[in-house]
């Protein structure tokens, strides 16, 4: 299976419900919480092209955020997403 990473902050809504629906599909994640690293922010900024939280990276690739995640479960394509 591939490496999903999640970067978080707090408070965040949407980290919550991301993560809560990863756990519901039985997908394991490391989460990286940047709420108190800007030097962080920054660089995943650079990486991502995205200033939003949370952030999905698969394998290191970016997938984008909760809306991609939540449209790929409600589509079945969860798995398929995150194995890529």
């Amino acid at each position: 299976m591939a490496e999903i990473t999640v970067f978080t902050t707090e408070p965040c809504s949407y980290c919550r419900r991301l993560k809560g629906l990863l756990e519901s599909h039985g997908l394991p994640f490391a989460e990286i919480n940047l709420s108190r690293d800007p030097e962080g922010r920054v660089a995943l900024a650079h990486k991502t092209g995205l200033m939003t939280f949370p952030q999905v990276l698969v394998d290191g690739r970016s997938i984008g955020g909760f809306a991609e995640i939540q449209a790929a479960a409600d589509s079945g394509r969860l798995r398929e997403l995150l194995s890529s």
